[in-house]
């Protein structure tokens, strides 16, 4: 049987292989039919590849091609266009040729696509060129019109709180800045400013000195409120200026704003991460959750592409317009696709409660605020001075917190009986390492609930030489530590090495030796004690975290002591501040955790507990005793929650 004969290229396979030979896709045509063929597919294979004056070289006028080509890239910001051109339609000298234009635009996804048309003629010489017009780069443009092209995002989705109300919202502000002719004295204004404003004066300096007269060189962006005090100061200084406007803001200047993050024009980095379809002006989300769910926030951009008079002709100009409105015409609209609202399990009272009891702590602080019935991280907060989210990313030693750690490992393994006398001496030695209680107290002998009350060290550095390498660890695990969620924000679940010898295992008892946590870890030890098992904790509603490895379950009898235990340290032991506090009892310990080289060493305080649904951590960076710094605050968190 003979072969079947090849089939014939097809339309598509020639109109999309500019590059190939005539030979290729119109070996059946005539020669005429060829050469125009060849001429209109070089013209564009030129045309796409950027080499505007070869391919205006095929044109009758080549000087205005080349301009009309290289124009239209420009005017439509493109970064690629690619044709497919079918076979030349020849009618004597003249011919044409259907073809298919796609554009590439900055910051768009989909390519404007349309259908054209070139018009070619045969020279006396016997060659075909093609009829330039400016119909040739769109059928609608006309002479004196240059392509515009108008691209916008649509409005940003918001953030949204437990109860799917946006946590931003539109609000008034106003942007201090400099003119730099209009400046006297730069010095005596960058000092002023940044008394003033709590700003770096060297960088206004080096600002000012960078810009152009005229400039209006930024120095801060403040709400309306916060701008009405300051601006008896600031108003008249000899060179300040201000531009009012509006920004999505939440509640306060300072409402989780580690956690949330901010919007503002896209970084290498963040394009990076969004992938095509952005620019570096878009404005989008730069750090925190707005930077972690970008694209599901920030919606695609849709473009209008129109053809606009070069000029304008008399009497374009509207009733009470500008005279240089200019008459046109709407060639294509790609619309854009709007983002969609992510619903936070943030709780605006209780984040605004945590951040009021932050707000005139001078140290690095946090707050984190946990619903132990459900996961739902209700508030995360730091510290004016925190300089990153610490609350969720810290990585501290978690001191006498830790005793619910112990605790669990001693009464589920059967170390020791609940309601155990112990030893609580003011100092120890344990494996050749001195251990002793803040300030060398000495209670002699006591119930482990009262040594637990009191954060006795001396009487959990010895009982850790009941306990195995394994033991503590494996508690830890069942306590959500080192569990590894993903929050879908960066974040620190703990961890917890199984000790290199004996001594580090007692130092580990008392939450120092390798012990590793963020406020978030403490505050979900907390929430599990009060649930009874970990519940997976979620920033985004009806998604919980995944655990990377999984928490085990502790036992309802040991978590019946931990209760108690808890509960003690707040009635009689190292956080009575809390015995009063409004929103009924609380429970939970203290910590101060040692850490640098200096003699004798500085702490950082903790506090980590829960009262009914609510479990919270908080911890101050170099607090030293959680008597004085975090005890205060958390009754001052549960006071302004409460109120």
């Amino acid at each position: 049987m003979s072969p079947k004969p090849s089939p014939r290229p097809t339309l598509l396979a020639c109109l999309g292989a500019v590059a190939l030979t005539a030979a290729a896709c119109t070996s059946n045509g005539s020669d005429g039919s060829v050469q125009a063929t060849n001429t209109a597919r070089s013209f564009l294979q030129s045309w796409s590849s950027g080499q505007y004056a070869q391919s205006a070289d095929l044109t009758d006028n080549s000087k205005a091609a080349a301009a009309a080509l290289q124009a239209a890239k420009t005017d439509l910001d493109a970064t690629k266009v690619t044709f497919e051109a079918g076979k030349a339609k020849v009618s004597g000298d003249e011919a044409t040729v259907d073809f298919g234009a796609h554009w590439t635009l900055s910051g768009v996804t989909k390519p404007w696509s349309y259908s054209g048309m070139i018009g070619l003629r045969k020279t006396k010489a016997g060659k075909w060129q093609v009829k330039w017009a400016p119909a040739v780069v769109h059928p609608k443009l006309k002479a004196s019109e240059h392509l515009n092209v108008t691209r916008a995002l649509p409005d940003r989705a918001p953030l949204l709180d437990d109860h799917g109300k946006p946590l931003f919202s539109k609000v008034s502000v106003v942007t201090v800045g400099i003119e730099p002719k209009l400046v006297t004295n730069l010095n005596s204004l960058a000092n002023t400013l940044a008394h003033t404003l709590q700003v770096s004066a060297s960088d206004i300096v080096t600002s000012v000195k960078a810009a152009k007269p005229t400039e209006f060189v930024p120095v801060i962006t403040l709400r309306q409120p916060a701008y009405e005090k300051v601006r008896s100061k600031i108003h008249d200084l000899p060179g300040t200026v201000f531009q009012t406007g509006t920004r999505d803001l939440a509640p306060t200047a300072q409402f989780a704003k580690l956690l949330l993050g901010s919007v503002g024009p896209a970084t290498a980095d963040v394009l990076k991460d969004l992938g095509p379809g952005y620019l570096s002006t878009d404005q989008v989300g730069i750090s925190g959750m707005q930077a972690a769910y970008n694209k599901q926030l920030t919606g695609r951009a849709g473009v209008t592409i129109s053809a606009t008079a070069s000029k304008s002709a008399p009497g374009d100009a509207e009733p009470g317009g500008t005279s240089d409105q200019r008459k046109s015409t709407t060639l294509a609209k790609i619309p854009g696709t709007p983002g969609t609202p992510v619903q936070t399990t943030l709780d605006v009272a209780t984040q605004n409660a945590a951040d009021e009891a932050l707000a005139n702590v001078k140290q690095q602080a946090s707050i984190v605020a946990i619903q132990p019935s459900t996961g739902a991280i209700l508030a995360v907060a730091n510290s004016p001075s925190t300089t990153y989210n610490i609350a969720l990313q810290g990585q501290f030693p978690a001191g006498s917190t830790f005793k619910i750690v112990t605790s669990t490992a001693l009464l589920e393994n059967h170390r020791v009986a609940s309601n155990a006398v112990v030893p609580c001496p003011g100092q120890i030695t344990v494996y050749g390492k001195v251990f002793h209680n803040e300030n060398s107290f000495d209670l002699g002998n006591v119930p482990l609930q009262t040594a637990f009350a009191h954060s006795c060290n001396t009487s959990f550095t010895h009982l850790s030489t009941k306990m195995s390498a394994t033991d503590e660890p494996r508690a830890a695990s069942q306590l959500g530590v080192g569990a590894g969620w993903a929050l879908g924000v960066d974040s620190f679940s703990g961890s917890l090495p199984t000790p290199k010898d004996a001594a580090e295992k007692a130092a580990d008892a008392i939450g120092q030796g390798k012990v590793l946590v963020s406020p978030f870890t403490m505050a979900l030890v907390a929430a599990s004690v009060a649930h009874g098992s970990t519940p997976a904790p979620s920033l985004i509603a009806g998604h919980p975290a995944r655990a990377k490895n999984q928490p085990g379950q502790v036992p309802e009898s040991v978590l019946t002591a931990l209760r108690s235990y808890m509960r003690a340290v707040v009635t009689e032991g190292t956080a009575t501040g809390l015995a009063n506090a409004p929103g009924g009892p609380v429970s939970g310990k203290t910590g101060t955790a040692e850490y640098g080289t200096a003699k004798p060493p500085h702490s950082h305080a903790w506090f980590a507990g829960y009262q009914g649904d609510l479990a919270f951590a908080v911890f101050v960076q170099g607090g030293e005793s959680s008597a004085t710094t975090a005890v205060p605050i958390s009754a001052a968190f549960l006071r302004a929650l409460h109120g």
